[in-house]
């Protein structure tokens, strides 16, 4: 298990049940990384591997 497990397995425990949009999960990531400059990057690569998931030329 990874360290950040932890955090995902709290999200999905306390937030599990909850439905969401995409527009607001981006939303809530702007104001992460507003807060954290310092996480800019990580959340950019997350944010773009969500977009291209079902990218079937991105096997990279």
């Amino acid at each position: 298990m990874y360290f950040t497990d932890r955090g995902i397995e709290e999200l999905e425990n306390r937030r599990g049940e909850e439905e969401v949009t995409l527009a607001w999960l981006a939303d809530q990531l702007r104001m992460f990384v507003d807060l954290n400059p310092d996480f800019e990057v990580p959340v950019e690569r997350l944010a773009t591997w969500l977009a291209r998931l079902d990218d079937e030329d991105d096997d990279e």
